[in-house]
């Protein structure tokens, strides 16, 4: 006698939820600087190259970096029209994440772009920074609008 097993796996759901603490480290002004409505960027004083996202050290030559005020205005330089993610976002999706590039800023920032539908965001699109009323630490403390 042959036993057929069945090919479909078993699947059963569990709660599972953990609370953690990290440390932001050397880049925490970035995050103070989202409290107060700025973006806060890095520039290697060695070699002039500019961080956004914020880094301690240059990524081209290594020396430590100075903080300064990043402009609150950029544009979309490429973006993508997201329609599944992960649990904390599904209730937004379709949703628009994009690369946001800003004068004198050597490197592109990721964040969202909101206030308009997905099909009208565009590369070149000129956008501005909204930052969230009550902040939650963490880069979705700020987001992009259509500028005008």
């Amino acid at each position: 006698m042959t036993h057929v097993y069945n090919t479909n796996p078993l699947q059963v759901g569990r709660h599972y939820e953990i609370d953690s603490i990290h440390s932001y480290g050397e880049v925490t002004d970035f995050f103070l600087g989202l409290q107060k409505r700025k973006i806060l960027a890095t520039r290697c004083p060695n070699c002039g190259r500019t961080w956004l996202p914020p880094r301690r050290d240059c990524g081209a030559c290594g020396k430590p970096t100075e903080w300064f005020e990043a402009p609150l205005a950029g544009k979309v330089h490429s973006f993508s029209v997201l329609h599944f993610a992960a649990e904390a976002f599904m209730a937004d999706v379709p949703f628009v994440l994009a690369y946001i590039e800003f004068e004198g800023i050597d490197t592109v920032f990721l964040s969202r772009v909101t206030g308009c539908k997905p099909e009208e965001v565009y590369i070149g699109m000129p956008v501005h920074a909204k930052f969230r009323r009550l902040v939650d630490w963490t880069p979705n403390d700020v987001v992009f609008v259509p500028a005008g």
